[in-house]
């Protein structure tokens, strides 16, 4: 299977003046912290309830209370009970993304999205506390662990369009239709190594240096997938 690189179209901004897209940006970039600030706390409220009250005796009232916000508060950043305990998965995916968009012309598809999926363990290992307290309670709550996997399985969306996306179409025509599956399995094999190395630092308190263990992982990820998928992977201008 070859992989052919797509040059990206990185969007213009029509207006020409650097200086004009100073406050706009500047101002974005306060919200974002606001917002993510206030889902932290939400989620840090939530954690402790569940922790304490059990994760069915807490209501969204009691959360929102907790964090000194109201319930419509609570709404504007999550749907629902079990998601507040995740509260920075939504800027993680749209960083793993910026990493797959801005990606080098000389860079291999596979290793673009092992570095895409860094983000995510860079998400877990800035804050190790809560990481591990919250794996604990994904571990006791079912509805927890559910909203877990239904955000790994985003990330996995995510890498498995970018690696499609990335096919050589005349590399294989004879199996042109099997390129789903073949996206779907190296983007799996990604996660899969990346939650490997996840939870074996998780259940170890947090300690060690999870890095080096995830460029392991990868590593033999690209040596099973070396003279298959990837494998002779062209360029194009």
């Amino acid at each position: 299977m070859q992989y052919v690189r797509v040059m990206s179209q990185p969007a213009k901004s029509s207006r020409t003046p650097a200086t004009s897209d100073a406050p706009e940006s500047a101002a974005g970039s306060r919200a974002a912290a606001q917002r993510l600030k206030m889902r932290r706390e939400l989620a840090a409220a939530a954690m402790e309830l569940f922790s304490t009250k059990g994760y069915e005796a807490t209501t969204v009232d009691e959360i929102a209370a907790a964090a000194g916000v109201a319930r419509r508060t609570f709404f504007r950043h999550f749907r629902s009970k079990e998601e507040a305990i995740f509260p920075d998965h939504d800027d993680t995916l749209i960083r793993a993304e910026a990493v797959l968009n801005a990606a080098p012309a000389h860079e291999h598809p596979l290793d673009t999205v092992c570095r895409g999926i860094k983000e995510v363990m860079k998400m877990y290992a800035a804050r190790p506390e809560i990481s591990v307290a919250r794996y604990k309670l994904t571990r006791e709550v079912p509805t927890l662990r559910e909203a877990e996997i239904a955000s790994v399985a985003r990330y996995e969306r995510l890498f498995t369009r970018y690696l499609l996306g990335h096919f050589d179409e005349h590399a294989h025509d004879d199996d042109a239709n099997d390129d789903p599956l073949l996206a779907e399995v190296a983007a799996s094999a990604v996660v899969t190594a990346h939650n490997h190395v996840l939870r074996r630092w998780l259940r170890a308190g947090g300690q060690g240096d999870v890095e080096a263990q995830l460029d392991h992982a990868f590593a033999i990820v690209r040596k099973t997938f070396g003279t298959g998928i990837g494998a002779g992977r062209t360029t194009t201008a």
